[in-house]
């Protein structure tokens, strides 16, 4: 969604002071139905109201980055034991 500088992404950030660092484990379902274990880093919600994760694939996936949350397609994972 918008930044003060426009749509997120690495070089555009939402603002440090909105944003809520966390570690949770995540499981990400692609458009093509395949699941990648991921990590979320941190949660920010836009001024529409919307939430955000900054997510990041495991092993050796693509950087961090920003993605509205949908839980259909990005699961929460117990982040201690089961």
């Amino acid at each position: 969604m918008a930044t003060r500088c426009g749509l997120l992404s690495w070089d555009c950030p939402p603002p440090e002071a909105e944003v809520r660092w966390v570690y949770q484990p995540a499981e990400v379902q692609y458009p093509d139905d395949t699941w990648e274990l991921g990590r979320i880093s941190a949660w920010w919600t836009d001024d529409a109201g919307e939430l955000w994760c900054r997510l990041r694939t495991l092993p050796g996936g693509t950087g961090p980055q920003w993605y509205r949350y949908d839980p259909d397609s990005i699961r929460l994972l117990p982040s201690t034991g089961i």
